[in-house]
């Protein structure tokens, strides 16, 4: 499997450490990925397709709130420790993923701190991408869903 683009220009050494934790993810246009309110299990970064990200507030309908494509990354809350997924994710396009389990990246930023900043970062700078101003916002949020 290649590393996918969020860690192209990363240090080799801690890339081989992420290297092992990922699995090949794939789904079909239309295919519900996150459902949200079940438990959280992983971070997804896109290699191909696109998804269309929704959020349901408990008195309301659905609301769209992004659609991320080929690059981008979905289902931080795997990062931030939260208990559940805040979202649903469907595919808009057929999907290829590369992902990773949140507990297996928190812990290998939690032994390889050097490494685990590292990660986080190039992670801040795609979670940022689609915020004007965010990065240190969300690379704030992930410091601290790292410490939880």
């Amino acid at each position: 499997m290649n590393l996918i683009a969020v860690f192209r220009n990363m240090n080799d050494q801690y890339t081989s450490l992420l290297q092992p934790l990922f699995q090949s993810y794939s789904c079909r246009s239309g295919e519900i990925v996150i459902q949200q309110g079940k438990p959280v299990d992983y971070l997804y970064f896109i290699v191909t397709g696109k998804v269309e990200i929704s959020f349901k507030p408990y008195d309301g309908s659905a609301i769209t709130v992004s659609h991320v494509g080929k690059d981008g990354l979905f289902g931080w809350s795997a990062l931030l420790g939260s208990p559940t997924y805040t979202s649903s994710v469907r595919a808009i396009e057929d999907l290829e993923t590369v992902r990773i389990r949140g507990t297996d990246l928190r812990k290998l930023c939690a032994e390889h701190r050097e490494a685990g900043k590292e990660i986080l970062e190039q992670i801040a700078n795609v979670a940022s991408s689609r915020w004007n101003n965010a990065h240190e916002q969300v690379k704030s949020m992930l410091l601290i869903g790292m410490q939880q």
